[in-house]
């Protein structure tokens, strides 16, 4: 493996969604052992989340806007060295709330809701794929999308776009296995279900103790081990999996 103290160049991250949770693990991961890390998010760069290159290597783009992903695409390889991107992580997606905090249902979600989502959640994701293709192809790099156990039953805070959203990303996740695969890139998804963050819903406690098995949520580091395993050598024949992080919230 490449060291920032090596004479190769290092391995090279781009990350979507990487100020809080599970982003900041994953960017914390795959910084200490030794990778470039590049981040884009709506978010100016997280002063609280310090890593080598950080402010430097942070785009700030709305994922929702095509225009601006592309030109966020543009600045992308522009930083590349030598035209190579290891791994694209597909973190970044919302989940709007209606008034006081409660969850969206098919119902009461308005059209502009649901585009808006599936801008951020389910289009930026290929967008940024289909825009690095060549990159990606000459690292032999790795794509995880970032899914969710909402995407695979109803979730009681989890909103119908968001998780409509999150399904569709699985099934895009096999779709780009197949794509993708044969140009040496592999393509996987995680579906994280509760997760310790900063983002977690009133009613979580009822959930960890009647439905997950391990008694407990996940911590974010759980997850950003999982992501970097599927994007190193220790997982190189396993493309168009998605790998369930929730203690076996599933069974």
């Amino acid at each position: 493996m490449a060291t920032p103290h090596s004479n190769q160049p290092r391995r090279a991250l781009l990350l979507t969604g990487a100020s809080r949770g599970i982003g900041h693990a994953t960017v914390k991961r795959f910084s200490a052992a030794g990778w470039r890390v590049i981040t884009c998010s709506r978010h100016p760069f997280p002063e609280n989340c310090p890593w080598e290159m950080g402010p430097e290597d942070h785009i700030q783009v709305d994922l929702a806007d095509p225009d601006r992903t592309l030109s966020a695409i543009a600045d992308i390889k522009q930083r590349l060295e030598n035209g190579e991107l290891h791994a694209l992580v597909n973190n970044a997606a919302i989940s709007p709330k209606a008034n006081g905090g409660t969850r969206l249902s098919s119902i009461d979600t308005t059209i502009d809701v649901w585009d808006h989502v599936f801008r951020v959640n389910f289009f930026a994701p290929i967008m940024l794929a289909r825009g690095l293709l060549e990159q990606l192809k000459a690292a032999k790099g790795s794509v995880v999308n970032v899914t969710s156990i909402a995407g695979s039953r109803v979730h009681p805070f989890a909103g119908a776009a968001y998780a409509t959203s999150k399904a569709a990303l699985a099934a895009l996740t096999r779709e780009m296995a197949a794509d993708f695969g044969p140009l040496g890139i592999r393509v996987n998804a995680i579906a994280p279900g509760e997760i310790d963050t900063t983002i977690l819903s009133p009613g979580t406690s009822e959930i960890v103790a009647h439905q997950i098995p391990m008694h407990r949520l996940g911590t974010p580091d759980e997850v950003a081990k999982i992501i970097y395993v599927l994007c190193t050598d220790t997982s190189s024949y396993v493309n168009g999996a998605e790998i369930h992080i929730n203690g076996g919230q599933h069974v």
